[in-house]
């Protein structure tokens, strides 16, 4: 594991050894494209046809209406019979229009905002926003063991999401550091992420004492008054429903805290076909829809105006063996509905990167481009565990979140606006060269060659002669080499020392009235 500081860093001998570190780094991670957010310059692939996706809209409408859906907390039963719901029991079913209402009050668009400005993120209006993984109980670190998620694993993965400019935001724990007591893990994660990171940040909601620990402890890392946290979104929570038809206490909670704060609840269904939901697609998709469509209702009863962002995770198992199954078309054709679905009620669209791969492999690799090729052709604007994701989210890799960092930098290379002003049109070069020569030293490459085409970090291009004399590294080698010369080199951006005090005093004193109960 790697160290925050240099001991010897202010030393002659500390300086050479950054500076050597610093040129080896360069080779892995200086050449990568700036922090930003690339947009979607193509239009939205669409599967279905008007009517299709009118007919999956109304059986959703249809289903709310005459089936309705648990709510097991009973605030939010009384919030949304306010509104105009049927309450009966544990049972809400909601009027077509009561429900349209609230979810066309929901903003398309809003900012994300980092704790530092330059990382500030636009959600909608065509960005793509590229999240880590996150969530996973396992990880597998630089020497390729798989072990149980602990402080050191999570430390790691924030510093590699920190460095990995592609990765614009955390969607969570990279990995669970189980090492530390779930009562206060919270509070000492968030610690981790606020001072080595200054990208936006997420919450779990597991109960109300956890979601006012998080909006505490961003607005204290962004340096803003209560006021100020109300009117800028600064942090993400995810809602699952527990499909098929129910919303817990603790997922509406987080609701309720995030909403009445204007901090972004991201509605997600987890629905995976033939196991929670329908094995069919349309009918996995109705039921993913219906669940959505009301929890982000109940999001906007909460507060008009707040911003919420519609999730589609819809897959399917494998019905041999009843595991999940990721990266497969059925994953991308749903993903791609759902962009249709978003685009129609104008929502903003969470999608994922995922594979069920239990190693940097083939398989890995094209079930990670198959999903994100679906995320993005289908229009996502929030594409969570976009780097490192492995093993159906059982466990994190730094390898795969290198070999991710490559991928999300070709997507967004993909998407860069063709220039074709006249200098990029290159008559002059093409009519300089002539027949049968070669562009290698014409003074148009030349000014271009470094700029023009994306390097990546992990793609070995050496003729098979030259690969096999260097040893012949796999593409799981290299990646891992990279990340330990990231993790090496890694600096944490800087933070004002009385912010970083006063989360320190804020996680202490949290821990010394015992953090949260365990038992919700």
């Amino acid at each position: 594991m790697s160290d925050d500081q240099d001991p010897g860093a202010a030393s002659s001998g500390g300086r050479r050894r950054r500076s050597q570190r610093t040129k080896r780094v360069r080779s892995a991670v200086a050449e990568q494209p700036p922090f930003g957010q690339p947009r979607r310059t193509i239009t939205p692939t669409t599967l279905v046809d008007d009517d299709q996706l009118e007919a999956i809209h109304s059986a959703s409408l249809t289903l709310l209406r005459d089936h309705g859906i648990e709510f097991l907390h009973d605030d939010a039963r009384r919030r949304l019979a306010d509104a105009g719901a049927r309450v009966e029991g544990m049972r809400v079913r909601f009027d077509p229009e009561m429900l349209m209402d609230f979810v066309g009050s929901a903003p398309s668009s809003f900012t994300l905002h980092g704790r530092t400005p330059a990382k500030d993120l636009r959600i909608g209006d065509g960005h793509l926003t590229f999240g880590s993984v996150a969530s996973a109980p396992n990880y597998i670190g630089l020497d390729g063991e798989r072990r149980t998620g602990d402080r050191d694993g999570f430390r790691d993965l924030v510093k590699l999401g920190q460095m990995l400019n592609p990765v614009h935001f955390f969607g969570g724990y990279p990995v669970e550091a189980v090492d530390l007591h779930a009562s206060i893990r919270h509070l000492e994660c968030a610690y981790d992420v606020h001072t080595l990171s200054d990208k936006a940040f997420h919450i779990y909601s597991l109960g109300r004492e956890r979601n006012l620990d998080g909006l505490e402890m961003v607005r204290i890392a962004r340096g803003i008054d209560d006021e100020t946290l109300d009117t800028q979104p600064s942090l993400t929570t995810v809602i699952n429903a527990n499909s098929p038809l129910t919303y817990d206490t603790p997922m509406l909670e987080g609701i309720i805290q995030m909403a009445s704060r204007n901090q972004v609840s991201i509605i997600t269904p987890f629905t995976l076909a033939g196991a929670m939901a329908p094995i069919t697609v349309a009918g996995a998709i109705v039921q993913q829809n219906a669940e959505a469509l009301a929890g982000i209702c109940f999001s906007q009863v909460v507060r008009r105006g707040a911003p919420v962002i519609y999730g589609g995770f819809t897959s399917n198992v494998d019905m041999r063996s009843g595991s999940p199954a990721f990266g497969t078309p059925e994953y991308a054709r749903a993903a791609t509905i759902t962009g249709q679905l978003c685009r129609r009620y104008g929502l903003p669209y969470r999608s994922s990167n995922v594979s069920a791969s239990n190693n940097v492999d083939a398989q890995a690799g094209y079930e990670s481009t198959w999903a994100l090729w679906g995320a993005v052709t289908g229009g996502a604007d929030l594409v969570f565990h976009a780097a490192g994701w492995m093993e159906g989210g059982l466990h994190a890799s730094y390898a795969k979140m290198v070999m991710d960092a490559d991928l999300l930098n070709m997507v967004s290379t993909y998407l860069r606006p063709v220039d074709t002003d006249p200098d990029a049109l290159a008559l002059e070069a093409i009519t300089a060269v002539g027949p049968s020569g070669h562009f290698f030293g014409e003074p148009h490459t030349q000014a271009r060659y470094a700029t023009e085409f994306y390097s990546p970090m992990v793609s070995d291009w050496r003729n098979w002669e030259t690969w096999t004399e260097g040893g012949a590294p796999i593409a799981g080698d290299r990646a891992a080499k990279v990340a330990g010369e990231i993790l090496a080199d890694f600096e944490a951006p800087p933070i004002d020392d009385a912010i970083a005090a006063e989360l320190r005093d804020y996680v202490d004193r949290r821990i010394a009235e015992g953090g949260v109960a365990t038992d919700f």
